[in-house]
């Protein structure tokens, strides 16, 4: 009996895998698969810290600064003692160390983006793709807020367009 069931199940399938006339001249014919070209995307990732965006002006108390075609001097020279004392500890001026480098910087940003990271950090991260961005690339190296004046900041400002 049990060989009479296996039987019968054979010969049934048999019969259905056969199919009719037209679908095997529909098998016999050769498709012929679309070629497909794999074009690979070239995605160029540039860092944050090489990033060139002059019209991002961050978030924080700096929405418009106009810069005078001359550097001021004394401004820099206060710049740079502001900078030798609160921000060497994280940023060499010509080369990444725990922060970015700002030689440059201001071929990169606005004035007012880089006066709002240095006088609110923690905002600009909260707030800005860039700063955001920054902390990742930084390896979650927050900016630590200096607690500068607008004043001090605008002098490191000063600074920063003579490197």
């Amino acid at each position: 009996m049990k060989t009479l069931k296996t039987l019968s199940l054979f010969f049934a399938l048999l019969i259905f895998s056969c199919g009719s006339e037209e679908t095997k001249k529909e098998s016999s014919k050769v498709k012929l698969k679309p070629t497909e070209k794999k074009v690979e995307a070239k995605t160029t990732t540039t860092k944050a810290s090489e990033t060139i965006d002059l019209t991002n002006k961050g978030v924080g108390p700096i929405s418009t600064l106009e810069l005078p075609e001359t550097i001021d001097q004394a401004m820099a020279t206060q710049g740079a003692e502001i900078y030798k004392k609160m921000c060497t500890a994280c940023h060499k001026a010509d080369k990444k160390f725990i922060g970015p480098a700002p030689k440059g910087i201001m071929e990169r940003r606005t004035p007012e983006w880089i006066m709002n990271i240095i006088l609110d950090p923690e905002g600009m991260v909260k707030n800005d793709h860039l700063a955001k961005a920054l902390l990742i690339e930084f390896n979650g190296s927050p900016m630590a807020n200096q607690n500068l004046t607008q004043e001090e900041a605008r002098a490191v400002l000063e600074y920063f367009r003579t490197l």
